[in-house]
């Protein structure tokens, strides 16, 4: 009788554990990549509120979101391949800024929505068809500049301390 309970609780534990296993995994961290024109210690600014409206949101970069940062360095020819190293790194959001940058992200993916920070035309640039409806990729940044200003994982923009 003890060798039948055995082997029932050797097997019961072996059909158990994937389950117990599956449930205690972690969901993934959502990737955002961002691709900049000039050079991280010139962007710094602009990156700590960037940090900072991540943060208003709950999300902490490193703890509960990972952002993956591409600079071209102000050599705007190596944009089009940092974009297409974000794309192929399967980023879950592409943040930009400048009409070099929000080209390069546009021509190198249609499938991974796109953050303009700051664009001067995005319609008369060709990124997105019009201001009323921007496209199934492009969510520009629509006159919210400055530190009042930050964008939401989910692409809408908002002013600090407003819910989205």
């Amino acid at each position: 009788m003890r060798r039948r309970d055995f082997i029932k609780g050797i097997a019961g534990s072996a059909t158990v554990w994937p389950l117990v296993a599956r449930a205690q995994q972690r969901p993934t961290k959502s990737v955002i990549g961002f691709l900049g024109a000039a050079s991280p210690t010139t962007f710094a600014p602009r990156l700590e509120g960037f940090r900072l409206g991540l943060r208003d949101f709950g999300y902490i970069e490193g703890t509960n979101i990972n952002v993956v940062y591409r600079f071209a360095e102000g050599h705007y020819e190596r944009l089009p391949e940092l974009a297409a190293d974000s794309v192929r790194s399967k980023v879950d959001l592409i943040v930009t800024h400048g009409t070099p940058g929000s080209l390069a992200a546009k021509r190198a993916t249609t499938t991974i929505p796109i953050v303009i920070a700051s664009i001067g035309d995005p319609v008369a640039t060709g990124i997105v068809a019009s201001i009323a409806r921007s496209g199934t990729q492009g969510k520009e940044n629509r006159g919210a500049q400055g530190s009042d200003a930050a964008a939401h994982p989910c692409g809408r923009y908002y002013k600090r301390r407003q819910s989205c």
